[in-house]
């Protein structure tokens, strides 16, 4: 009897755990949508970027913003803007002369040559998001928190920390999933991240970037809703101490916003306008 008293008394238990899972799992999976959709749009991109000292010093500052679009079926980033002012006449100059010479190169491209570098440009997206995102129902133990409301939305929020002996299929799983401890808010009405938190628990090492995150880094992730039908990037806060190329260590404190959504068809023709709020 003791015995079943004590497995009774772990059910609650067993069951959150499973309810959490099975929500990061929902999450995943509209997120795949999600992602689809959001090849429809075009934005800004506002980065404030401060390198600091060992003392907190302010060694460099920059502020640049980019217009993302799509050129041809792939991504294209232009610079528009320094330090929240216009690009002085040649630096505007030569990013129309770059602008002009990718048009003239894409459009010159042969059918095999464009599905090729699209296909490229699907694979380095998936790589970096969509194949790590697979493994992540399996890569940590979950379990629900006191839910909360953010921007009116009531959502869920599930604690993840790594899941002992996991290992992962993808560079990013490997090198991070058993290494950061992450928190998620998903919207309760469609499952979708309103935010996600993620701490590292030990040094990160992406051989790919040359880039180690040292312990103690934090990345935040917030969306926001355009036109009532896909989640798209708000804010991506990062405050983190790495060693870059293996060789210079620094404090990166960097914010970036987005805005000025857009959403196109095959030629980027403007159908509509959604600002994130």
């Amino acid at each position: 009897m003791a015995r079943l008293l004590a497995i009774a008394a772990c059910i609650p238990a067993i069951l959150a755990a499973q309810d959490a899972r099975e929500i990061v799992r929902r999450a995943v999976q509209v997120n795949d949508r999600n992602e689809q959709v959001s090849r429809n749009y075009t934005y800004l991109e506002r980065q404030d970027l401060r390198m600091l000292d060992g003392a907190g010093r302010v060694k460099e500052h920059k502020i640049e913003t980019w217009d993302i679009t799509q050129l041809e079926g792939s991504p294209y980033r232009r610079l528009v803007a320094r330090n929240d002012q216009p690009l002085s006449p040649a630096d505007q100059k030569k990013e129309e002369e770059r602008l002009r010479g990718s048009e003239q190169a894409r459009a010159q491209e042969t059918a095999e040559q464009r599905r090729r570098r699209i296909a490229d440009a699907e694979k380095r997206r998936d790589e970096r998001q969509r194949d790590p995102l697979k493994e992540l129902a399996e890569a940590f133990d979950f379990r629900l928190l006191p839910q909360e409301a953010i921007d009116g939305r009531d959502v869920w929020v599930v604690d993840a920390t790594p899941r002992p002996g996991f290992k992962g299929a993808t560079l990013i799983s490997r090198a991070m999933f058993p290494k950061i401890h992450c928190r998620f808010w998903i919207a309760k009405a469609d499952y979708h991240a309103v935010k996600v938190e993620f701490d590292a628990l030990d040094t990160i090492s992406l051989g790919w970037m040359l880039v180690r995150m040292s312990k103690g880094s934090r990345v935040t992730v917030e969306t926001a809703m355009v036109n009532d039908e896909v989640w798209l990037p708000k804010r991506v806060a990062v405050t983190a101490a790495a060693r870059i190329l293996l060789v210079k260590g620094v404090r990166v404190d960097m914010q970036l916003d987005y805005s000025a959504y857009k959403k196109f068809q095959a030629q980027s023709r403007i159908l509509s306008t959604g600002e994130v709020k």
